[in-house]
């Protein structure tokens, strides 16, 4: 991967990018809510209850919509066409922006069934997640 801008964990997302390293994917669970809560954070949305715990999520979804960008996003992208950036619900629930890996951007379609797939940042201490389809149908 060319020199591009990378993510720079803070104590509050550090365990995110930790299970990311390990090839895991964890959210923010508030058990007072009863909601997964993505992006991490110090409290729970609308109730701001200091209860979030990591818990680990299956990594698997559907693409809730995308969009299939002909050109670079920023200039460290230059190169890197067609970028398909996808919003991906997860079983969980949550969304998550990410990019779509392992498709054809006529493939791409609202539903389609993706898993994680954990992309090692070499010469790094990151791990990016990305989605690619499964094998099984939309939903």
């Amino acid at each position: 991967m060319p020199d591009r801008p990378l993510p720079i964990p803070t104590p509050t997302s550090q365990p995110y990018w930790d299970a990311l390293r390990q090839h895991r994917l964890v959210l923010q669970y508030s058990p007072s809510t009863g909601q997964w809560v993505y992006y991490p954070r110090n409290l729970a949305p609308g109730t701001l209850a200091d209860d979030l715990e990591w818990r680990e999520v299956t990594g698997t979804g559907v693409v809730y919509t995308f969009t299939i960008a002909d050109r670079p996003t920023a200039p460290a992208w230059q190169g890197a066409s067609p970028q398909l950036i996808a919003v991906v619900e997860l079983d969980e629930g949550p969304k998550m922006t990410t990019e779509l890996v392992g498709v054809a951007p006529d493939a791409i379609r609202i539903g389609m069934r993706v898993r994680a797939v954990f992309d090692d940042v070499t010469g790094s201490e990151v791990t990016l997640l990305r989605f690619r389809p499964t094998s099984g149908a939309s939903r």
